[in-house]
């Protein structure tokens, strides 16, 4: 199979194993499990499952260098804050409701996406106001009273999962998906786990009889989730996997009206349509990175090293009599030397900028605004 139709199947997969998530998770939940105990150990689940896989099957994606390791420590600490907060929401909310306010990641992916600077424009505007007014109609117009604890967590959750969304799609840049999974969910279930050793409730034997199939099927779903989520987004990219992963909302809804019993009010229906209507408003750019690349510096440490040799070699002074050859020197540069490499290097002016974090405009080229002519 292509790679490319490899994404888009991936990325059909990944609404099906995420809208299994609540519904296995409430069930492990009335069974008596708590939140953290669900979300340590169907993390735990999935990465046992996964390394079994790699380790047996495709051992080639068990390599990783330093710095792709550290983007998935990142992803895997913020995605495991994300996690928690799910969980912890899910406890007190109904399923179906809980995936609904989960669906407010792709909002929040666009509005993480303009924090370098870029203007909101009335489209944006707009499409935050019609979700806000379906968030107030979901939580409002409900046949119980709502646990507003737990919509601030699931609403956290869901800003969270807008983190891992955009920070992945620069992890996978240079990275295969299965790697990116395997090592995301590592440190997902090292950060969970201390978690719940310190604050989570040990389950009795018979709780832990009826709550480990559903934590059992849940992490399974876990693992097969994120890969095919990650494999949509480095295939066919972050906003149409995305848009296809909301999808699981529909079959969240699905199966907690039929396994859990879940109903909407009219109401409640209504804001439903108020929220896919903001949703498909967004477009293609809205999803583009703006502003400051969190793995440019770490990209970049490497290159910073060898012009720092390089440096050293060309403008180094020589070691002091008895000592090694091979101990690194300090370059001692006079005025005039410095002023001759800033020449050579053509700096006329102003500071030298060698590694911009900003990814719209390049260094040295502050002077060309957007209105400026060239």
């Amino acid at each position: 199979m292509r790679w490319s139709n490899r994404g888009i199947v991936a990325a059909f997969l990944t609404p099906l194993f995420l809208g299994m998530a609540p519904i296995f998770g409430k069930l492990a939940i009335n069974a008596g499990a708590d939140s953290f105990t669900v979300a340590a150990w169907r993390t735990v689940v999935a990465v046992v499952f996964l390394w079994a896989v790699y380790f047996l099957f495709i051992r080639r994606y068990i390599f990783i260098y330093p710095a792709g390791l550290l983007g998935c420590v990142v992803i895997g600490i913020v995605n495991g804050i994300g996690s928690l907060f799910y969980y912890g929401g899910l406890g007190m909310l109904d399923a179906s409701l809980g995936q609904l306010l989960n669906g407010m990641y792709l909002i929040f992916v666009v509005l993480l996406s303009r924090l370098g600077g870029e203007p909101i424009d009335r489209r944006l505007a707009l499409r935050v106001a019609v979700a806000f007014l379906a968030l107030v109609i979901l939580t409002g117009f409900g046949s119980t009273p709502v646990n507003w604890l737990g919509v601030g967590l699931m609403l956290a959750n869901a800003l969270m999962f807008a983190g891992t969304v955009i920070l992945s799609q620069y992890v996978l840049y240079e990275m295969p998906a299965p790697t990116v999974t395997l090592y995301t969910l590592t440190t997902m279930a090292v950060l969970v786990t201390m978690v719940w050793a310190a604050v989570g409730t040990p389950m009795t034997p018979e709780t832990l009889q009826a709550a480990l199939p559903p934590i059992i099927i849940l992490g399974l779903t876990t693992a097969f989730s994120r890969v095919a989520l990650f494999a949509g987004v480095k295939f066919l990219g972050s906003l149409q996997t995305a848009i296809l992963a909301l999808t699981e909302i529909g079959v969240a809804l699905t199966l907690a009206f039929f396994v859990l019993g879940d109903r909407l009010t009219p109401p409640q229906m209504a804001g439903v349509g108020l929220l896919v209507v903001s949703i498909l408003m967004i477009r293609p750019r809205d999803m583009l990175p703006h502003g400051i690349n969190p793995t440019r510096l770490v990209s970049n440490f490497s290159d910073l090293q060898f012009m720092w040799i390089a440096f050293d070699q060309a403008f180094g002074k020589p070691a002091p009599e008895g000592e090694d050859d091979k101990t690194p020197t300090t370059p001692k540069l006079t005025t005039a030397e410095i002023s001759a490499i800033r020449r050579m290097m053509g700096v006329q002016q102003g500071p030298v900028n060698p590694i911009p974090l900003s990814k719209d405009r390049p260094a040295g080229d502050e002077s060309k605004s957007p209105g400026a002519p060239v």
